[in-house]
């Protein structure tokens, strides 16, 4: 589904991404794991548009992505879920959610994501016209998670979903995303939480300093040494 091709990105003199190439396959959920400043982000970012590619390729559903806009990236099908959730804190719950699906038109089928939300989130219904940033963290996740899911994408990336949570809460939006594949949704997650990631990942890669170093099933990225060692405390 998914193709990124020796994906090379600057940001100034500084090389934040130095060739990296990985696939995502319909229907899967695969994690990119690695410490901060590995180039996780920029990744993601570079795969909406958000950020220049300097060489290398972006290709989704065969077509070639690279640099386009990133509404039109969004219109391909991609929808993130950026790091530190960046809803719109002086809107409310449900003006958020519809935010999510402003390039569609299919009311009947609007309504009917919304109730499928509302049975993901069921606080999210609970707090429809509350504004967006008198919710909890966790709260706020869940509604920039329920904001993507209303554009339906074919690809859901999730950019540190478990930052700042209480681990009650870790395990819930983990819980979440497991369902949302369960759904058919094909997942892209990014995480230093690098065991609850490895542990729903179907296949996974570890990026470190702008590069792809080990790859491998959830699973057996789990068993490794190496990924031990560094990533799930021994």
């Amino acid at each position: 589904m998914l193709e990124v091709r020796d994906l090379q990105v600057n940001y100034g003199a500084i090389k934040a991404l130095k060739g990296i190439s990985f696939s995502v396959e319909e229907g899967k959920i695969v994690t990119l794991i690695g410490s901060n400043g590995a180039g996780k982000t920029t990744t993601l970012r570079a795969i909406c548009g958000l950020v220049k590619v300097k060489d290398g390729k972006v290709v989704f559903k065969n077509n070639d992505l690279t640099n386009r806009p990133t509404n039109q990236i969004v219109a391909q099908g991609i929808n993130m879920v950026p790091e530190g959730r960046r809803i719109f804190p002086n809107l409310t719950v449900y003006e958020n959610l519809m935010l999510g699906a402003f390039q569609r038109d299919d009311k009947k089928e609007i309504e009917e994501d919304l109730k499928w939300i509302f049975s993901l989130f069921p606080r999210l219904e609970e707090r429809l016209s509350q504004k967006g940033g008198t919710l909890s963290g966790g709260e706020q996740q869940m509604l920039a998670i329920g904001r993507a899911l209303m554009s339906r994408p074919d690809l859901l990336m999730l950019d540190e979903p478990s930052l700042g949570l209480a681990p009650l809460l870790v395990e819930e939006v983990f819980d979440v995303i497991q369902k949302i594949h369960e759904q058919g949704k094909t997942v892209l997650l990014i995480e230093q939480n690098a065991y609850a990631a490895l542990n729903i990942a179907d296949y996974g890669y570890v990026i470190e300093t702008g590069r792809i170093v080990l790859e491998g099933t959830g699973k057996d990225l789990l068993k490794d040494e190496k990924v031990k060692k560094a990533y799930l405390g021994g």
